[in-house]
């Protein structure tokens, strides 16, 4: 979620102070498709409020915390309708449903043009999805979130891997002038320390992964092993 998407901050504040909700929402969307996400997990407080003036003699406006309100009330209040936008006759290829491929797709969508995002997964939404806890970015919210680029006209197509479901050839072929790759980071970074490669060693994002597809984030039941299984000496790492 890094780099820089131009939210009209001091505009959307104004209108936030005003009691005027629905377009403090709508001025944000000019520049960031995904509000609710960006809400919550981009790192505001080394971006946008450092540089925020009242910082200067005190706090900073908690300017991630508005834009989480602001978005969270629209999806609320203000049910997704789809839109309906003149087509270029364009096509456009998308590989990735993760922040930068649904933002890229709302962006040209919004432009005219048909865009398709394929995703390996059987859900879209990557790192979203399966890379944050859904204590600090609900799974619910996610999915309102793609809706509202689904509304623009934006086709998702998942269980697409590029590379062996199709090629790059392939959706030339299939008559997309233009693709963006936007796969992310899925390739782990090791640490090259002993022990890393031991059973029972397990690289986040795959323990993350594997959580959120049995979706332990909604239920009541225990996972695994306990502390009093391990102090009997059951369930140890062979």
């Amino acid at each position: 979620m890094g780099g820089t998407i131009n939210v009209w901050i001091p505009e959307f504040i104004k209108l936030v102070a005003a009691g005027d909700f629905e377009w403090a929402y709508d001025k944000i969307k000019t520049t960031n498709n995904l509000p609710a996400v960006c809400g919550r997990v981009c790192p505001q407080e080394s971006q946008c409020e450092k540089f925020c003036v009242r910082a200067r003699r005190g706090e900073a406006v908690s300017i991630g915390r508005l834009e989480r309100f602001v978005a969270d009330w629209n999806l609320a209040n203000r049910p997704v309708k789809a839109e309906t936008i003149p087509s270029n006759g364009k096509k456009i290829a998308v590989i990735g449903s993760g922040p930068a491929g649904l933002s890229f797709a709302a962006d040209l969508a919004k432009a005219g043009y048909q865009v398709t995002i394929f995703e390996a997964f059987h859900v879209p939404c990557g790192v979203l999805l399966y890379g944050i806890p859904e204590v600090r970015l609900p799974k619910a919210l996610v999915q309102k979130e793609i809706d509202a680029v689904k509304q623009l006209g934006v086709t998702i197509r998942t269980n697409m891997v590029i590379g062996r479901v199709l090629s790059l050839v392939d959706l030339t072929v299939e008559g997309y002038e233009g693709i963006l790759i936007g796969s992310g980071a899925g390739l782990p970074s090791f640490m090259k320390i002993p022990g890393e490669n031991l059973n029972c060693v397990y690289l986040l994002r795959n323990f993350w992964l594997v959580l959120t597809l049995m979706k332990a984030y909604s239920s009541q039941k225990r996972i695994g092993p306990s502390s009093r299984d391990y102090r009997r000496g059951r369930n140890r790492c062979k």
